[in-house]
């Protein structure tokens, strides 16, 4: 066997232990190949993120399986209208010693009842509609739930897009410090320029390293809050997609985390280029083109009718305000009898006895102080829940207002950021040409590269803070979501009751 073929059977090797050694340490449910963890995916749209979150989150989980547990409490206490059967068989064995007599009794006997609850005067009915309302509030929980979700993905998802931009914009500062380095060290060389000068573009472009590993360091944070929002622990390559307003420079390469502490030599200086003249390369990094404004559909007092008709979390308390009263009326009712009807049939093998048995019964078993307490309780929840009613439709009013507010500020903020972006743009083709024909210093220079990066730095961060701000505005008057994720047969189950 020849050298290549020897490091090709090796290479071989060493990618299916690998592709072993994933599969079985990583949990069933998680573990990916090799080829999954390497390849290049398609890129992952905002809905992708929203609905993988939707899918893996253990939060959601936990409110469809309250929502079916509260389900199966209705059942249960729909239950006591139905009849009860009894059965029972059994061996006896008695014997009776006396001084005059010696008598034993061995028999077989078997039972059969049916006992069935007439008449309870509405307790019953009271505790089936208490945990109707209380199935209600767990559905409506479980809505809040997914609204809260895909909330924290949209915010992580545009953190993801800011913190991409940032990288770029950092990767083109390098750009130009390398490209100053050398024209700065040029003109050096040929006497034109100071030492001084050399030594600050030395300087500069070690800062502008220094930004771009803390670029890159914060992109890759990001990704992980994203991936934390959807639950993906142990995570494939991917990239995602830029929302449809936004349009950005893809020159990221995705972040392989299971390379995660890998290290990279960055401290060389730069090797010569052909064009040294930084003017020929300032550009605008165009890392959001094109910005449009999708204008909000409602007005403030348009939110406010919304979040009030929308609210999940609302109409939970609203539901909970109901349950608690049909509480009331259980309790209060407890002072009631049950009429209940029995019917029985017995066998003895002992002289073949039969007996039929026929009873309706009143009874009750009341303790009237503990009754009283409980009645006193229960009015207390009444008010607590139309307590709770009334604090979260104050917060609403302030929540909407402060997202509103933050929403049409930012708003205004981006085109001015745009103009400001521009003008630093020609700020720094200004100074560089003066410094190039000798009329500027190095300072100024500066400067203006501090400017333009400054300038673009806050209008990524602004458009981001946008996109959250409306986001937030979406999630507190509770839009309707485009989700895949849903709990079947609860459409009009609110109205209904």
């Amino acid at each position: 066997m020849g050298t290549k073929s020897r490091m090709k059977f090796g290479y071989k090797i060493a990618v299916w232990a690998l592709t072993l050694t994933l599969t079985f340490l990583l949990p069933a449910n998680q573990a990916f190949s090799l080829e999954e963890a390497t390849v290049k995916r398609a890129p992952m749209t905002i809905k992708d993120c929203i609905n993988t979150a939707l899918q893996n989150s253990p939060n959601v989980k936990k409110s469809k399986l309250n929502y079916e547990s509260a389900k199966a409490d209705v059942g249960i206490s729909k239950s006591v209208y139905a009849p009860t059967i009894g059965l029972g068989t059994g061996y006896n064995y008695n014997k009776n010693d006396t001084s005059y007599t010696n008598i034993n009794q061995n028999y077989y006997a078997a039972e059969a009842s049916l006992n069935q609850l007439i008449w309870d005067f509405g307790k019953s009915y009271a505790n089936i509609k208490m945990q109707g309302f209380n199935k209600i509030t767990a559905l409506f929980n479980f809505d809040n739930t997914v609204l809260t979700t895909i909330f924290d993905v949209k915010v992580n998802y545009y953190g993801v897009l800011a913190a991409e931009a940032n990288v770029d914009i950092a990767k083109y500062n390098v750009d130009m410090n390398e490209r100053n380095y050398q024209r700065t060290k040029a003109f050096f060389e040929e006497g034109i320029k100071s030492k001084i000068d050399l030594v600050n573009a030395e300087v500069y472009l070690s800062d502008s390293k220094v930004t771009l590993v803390k670029a890159e360091n914060s992109y890759k944070n990001a990704l992980i809050k994203l991936n934390n929002s959807m639950y993906m622990a142990y995570t494939p390559i991917y990239e995602i997609e830029d929302i449809k307003s936004v349009k950005q420079n893809k020159g990221l390469s995705p972040v392989n985390f299971l390379k995660i502490d890998e290290k990279k030599d960055i401290s060389a200086p730069p090797k010569g280029v052909n064009d040294a003249f930084l003017i020929s390369k300032v550009e605008k990094v165009d890392i959001v083109t094109n910005y449009k404004f999708e204008e909000f559909p409602y007005s403030f007092e348009e939110c406010l009718d919304l979040a009030k008709k929308n609210r999940p979390d609302l109409k939970a308390y609203e539901s909970t305000l109901k349950a608690m009263q049909e509480n009331l009326l259980y309790v209060k009712r407890e002072y009631y009898p049950s009429l209940s009807g029995k019917v029985g049939y017995a066998y003895r093998d002992l002289n073949s006895t039969k007996s039929l048995t026929a009873a309706v019964n009143l009874t009750t078993n009341l303790n009237v102080m503990q009754v009283k307490n409980d009645i006193d309780k229960a009015k207390v929840k009444v008010e607590l829940a139309q307590n709770e009613i009334d604090l979260l439709n104050q917060n609403i009013y302030f929540q909407i207002q402060d997202a509103y507010v933050n929403m049409l500020e930012l708003e205004r903020q981006i085109p001015l950021l745009a103009i400001k972006v521009k003008q630093t743009k020609e700020n720094l083709e200004l100074a560089d040409g003066r410094y190039s024909v000798g009329l500027g210093d190095y300072i100024e220079l500066q400067d203006a590269k501090v400017n333009y990066n400054s300038a673009q730095y806050s209008y990524v961060q602004t458009v981001q803070n946008y996109n959250v701000a409306r986001a937030a505005l979406e999630r507190v008057v509770a839009l309707e979501q485009d989700t895949a994720i849903k709990i079947e047969d609860i459409k009009n189950e609110y109205k209904k009751s």
